[in-house]
């Protein structure tokens, strides 16, 4: 094919040494799923790998082994959760046998799913949601504590009640190999006004582009709870303690609050029922209860 150039002119740009080129696809790569999307992923392609094993099959991903591989695996976890299962072994074992991806979208893979979620399948157990009257009971306990680490729990759930935020966009995961500085809120984006507060957050779950977005608070002095109270308490004590710290949020050790101590927090104050996911389903049933749009919340 003869391509004659057209008359735009382009910027003077160097050519890359085939090893640039493949280092920079690499990193590329590498940073196409979370750290935490591909450990699950390793861990679904560890199943089928065993289910091989254990019935003596190629591993070679056919319509036949993996429709067998989700009857098996059917019975053991709720069919539901096969479907993630499938997407991890497609993910990766679709670089050593190209037709998998086929494989899995066949009509006997998927008949069979549907057949075992149909036959199989458990009444669904949601986390119960955290109400208003929740909140104010952590408020009311914790008003009178001069522990720096307990406003800044409450600060985080009433935070993340009103914001709708995910627990692991306020806190650490609990792996280290999976806790990336990119997505720590940095205290020198948080504006205060007599009003409202806000603050960047630089990296979401929703965001394919890797871009975060902007976290309003606002204040509610009429209410029981006000969060912008709260937080600013909280920046107050942090600022004191931790002046020269980047990050918003700090625990009283200096070290980003981790999953697992937010949760022994949660559990001092209410049952197994409440999780981590309870802050931000609550904010979202509080929003359509006084009105708002559903599409609202859920487009959050």
């Amino acid at each position: 094919m003869n391509l004659r150039p057209t008359q735009s002119r382009q910027p003077v740009r160097e050519a890359w040494t085939l090893e640039r080129l493949q280092f920079e696809r690499s990193l590329a790569l590498g940073c196409a799923i979370e750290s935490t999307t591909a450990a699950a992923y390793d861990s679904h392609l560890n199943s089928y790998l065993n289910f091989c094993r254990l019935h003596h099959r190629a591993v070679e991903p056919t319509e036949d082994t993996l429709s067998f591989y989700v009857v098996w695996l059917s019975h053991h976890i709720e069919p539901r959760s096969v479907d993630s299962y499938l997407s991890g072994i497609v993910n990766r074992l679709e670089t050593h046998f190209p037709h998998v991806r086929q494989a899995r979208q066949s009509l006997l893979v998927t008949r069979t799913l549907k057949g075992c979620k149909r036959r199989l399948s458990k009444p669904v157990r949601r986390k119960q949601p955290l109400t208003l009257e929740d909140l104010a009971l952590v408020v009311d306990t914790l008003a009178s504590s001069n522990s720096y680490d307990d406003l800044l729990f409450v600060t985080l759930l009433v935070t993340g009640f009103k914001t709708l935020q995910r627990l692991a966009e306020l806190c650490w995961p609990n792996a280290k190999r999976h806790q990336s500085y990119r997505k720590v809120p940095l205290r020198h984006t948080l504006t205060l006004t007599s009003t409202s507060a806000s603050y960047t957050l630089p990296h979401h779950k929703s965001s394919t582009l890797g871009v975060g977005c902007e976290i309003l608070v606002l204040g509610e002095p009429g209410g029981r709870v006000d969060p912008l109270r709260l937080l600013e308490s909280y920046v107050a004590a942090r600022d004191g303690l931790f002046p020269h710290h980047p990050q918003l949020w700090l625990a009283a050790s200096g070290t980003i609050p981790t999953r697992a101590w937010f949760m022994r927090y949660l559990r001092r104050f209410f049952p197994p029922t409440i999780s981590g996911h309870s802050m931000r389903a609550g904010g979202a049933t509080a929003l359509a209860a006084s009105g708002v749009a559903p599409a609202l919340p859920e487009a959050l």
